[in-house]
């Protein structure tokens, strides 16, 4: 007779039927949770610990189920531990039954004591999501060293700001690059208060209803590096909002990256050619040789669909769940794993694109036109006592003149200006002036140089927060 797998399973013993082997496969969460086999480790020796401390365990059988787990750590390091399928239905399962393979099922089998799976996950989640979302906190700084490095170099360049896609007014290239900066930032400051949620224990919480054995709890949480307890013993396993947070997060820095790579990828087109690629974030054409094809500012673009929809689905996961776990819950890893991966991805390949990207000055002034400036004629005219909403049309006028003559607007004579509006005077040519135009926006958040020196500091200072 074959053994009954679900003898090694840790919730085998009420059921004397097998499984459906596609259930069992449905079921199985191994070939994905593996990657937390390391808290999961650490876990299970701080809750031995706290047994041990309790009087559950002798510090004899802690040591000894310290080491085997130690053991057991070593094959998934040295990628030597090898599943079982049908029997390692997860991670947990998988690491108590080789436990009890080295140090014998007497002693692994009161590691379990007054634990569930429904915390254990929770715990093993928190603790690995808490240290990849500082990985990407990381990843986040570095890349926004860059945007305040290149702003700081590059402060000099003037080129078009847009609205509606129309050319509007002046600005320099680092306004633009600050504009997401600081973006980038927010989000950077959204990731920290993330952070300080996902780092909270469950470990202790039991199935629902708490741990019978007075463990310690705050003594795991400190072995663990957890930041405090989830405090309630039912929210603490049913809580999945630190993983719905992490993939809400990740939305909001997602959309920014694809709309700062959208703009790039504008701007590369031989219609702006404001800035060129770095052959290593490019492709050809298998067709047509002369393409240089922005790939890695399409792809940072595409992934953000994929972190959107990833994000969306969890939601719609979450929203019908009665208290406290549910299988359902195991529907977070994948959209966890994968986020973070994209995420972690997308980050880096954004700061190499814009570390290795060449800009083109040149071309930013050439595509400078007269009509951005037709704001800069009505502010003129305000200096001269003029109500605004005046000033508008008869800026407006001017716009309206050099299309009918085809005159460029800086090139209409005194006398023509004279004719839309008397108050014009001769130091009207001096509004005409790119440079003085940007540095006429000298209030806080502006355009002027002086201002943009101000945000790369304040970016710089979010940046040590």
């Amino acid at each position: 007779m074959a053994p009954n797998k679900q003898e090694n399973m840790l919730w085998g013993g009420r059921f004397t039927g097998g499984l459906d082997p596609l259930m069992v496969e449905y079921n199985e969460s191994i070939y994905f949770d593996k990657a937390l086999y390391k808290e999961d480790i650490l876990g299970s020796i701080a809750f031995a610990r706290a047994n041990c401390k309790g009087g559950i365990l002798t510090e004899a059988e802690f040591n000894k189920i310290e080491a085997g787990l130690r053991e057991v750590m070593k094959e998934w390091d040295a990628n030597k531990f090898t599943i079982i399928p049908g029997v390692d239905e997860d991670i947990h399962t998988a690491n108590e039954r080789r436990l009890g393979e080295i140090i014998g099922k007497d002693v692994a089998g009161k590691l379990h004591t007054g634990r569930s799976r429904n915390e254990q996950v929770a715990c093993d989640m928190r603790m690995w999501l808490r240290d990849e979302l500082r990985k990407i906190e990381g990843y986040l700084v570095s890349f926004l060293k860059v945007i305040a490095a290149r702003a700081e170099s590059e402060v000099d360049y003037v080129m078009p700001g847009y609205t509606h896609l129309q050319r509007a007014q002046p600005i320099r290239w680092s306004h633009w690059m600050l504009s997401y900066g600081l973006a980038f930032a927010g989000d950077l400051e959204r990731l920290r208060e993330t952070i300080k949620r996902v780092n909270k224990s469950p470990l202790g919480c039991g199935a629902l209803a708490g741990n019978p054995f007075n463990i310690d709890r705050d003594m795991m949480a400190k072995e663990l590096g957890f930041e405090g307890l989830l405090w309630n013993s039912m929210g603490g396993v049913a809580d999945r909002d630190f993983v719905a947070e992490t993939l809400q997060w990740s939305t909001m820095l997602m959309m920014h990256i694809s709309r700062w790579s959208e703009d790039l990828i504008l701007y590369s087109t031989a219609e702006f050619g404001f800035v060129r690629l770095a052959d290593a974030y490019s492709t050809g054409s298998s067709l047509m040789p002369q393409k240089k094809n922005p790939d890695s500012l399409e792809l940072l673009r595409g992934k953000s669909g994929r972190v959107f929809g990833r994000s969306a689905g969890f939601m719609m996961t979450l929203k019908g769940l009665a208290s406290t776990y549910n299988k359902d819950l195991q529907e977070s890893w994948e959209p966890m794993l994968d986020t973070v991966k994209s995420v972690s991805d997308s980050i880096r390949i954004a700061e190499g694109v814009l570390a290795t990207l060449d800009t083109k000055p040149e071309k930013m002034k050439a595509a400078l036109d007269p009509f951005m400036l037709a704001t800069d004629i009505a502010d003129y005219l305000v200096r001269k006592g003029v109500p605004f909403r005046e000033t508008h049309h008869i800026s407006g006028q001017v716009v309206a003149l050099s299309e009918n003559t085809n005159t460029p607007m800086d090139q209409l004579t005194f006398e023509q200006l004279k004719s839309v509006d008397a108050r014009f005077e001769q130091d009207i040519s001096d509004s005409f002036d790119y440079e003085k135009s940007v540095e006429m926006r000298s209030a806080k958040g502006g355009t002027s140089k002086e201002s943009v020196l101000e945000q790369i500091k304040v970016l710089k200072q979010m940046l040590d927060a």
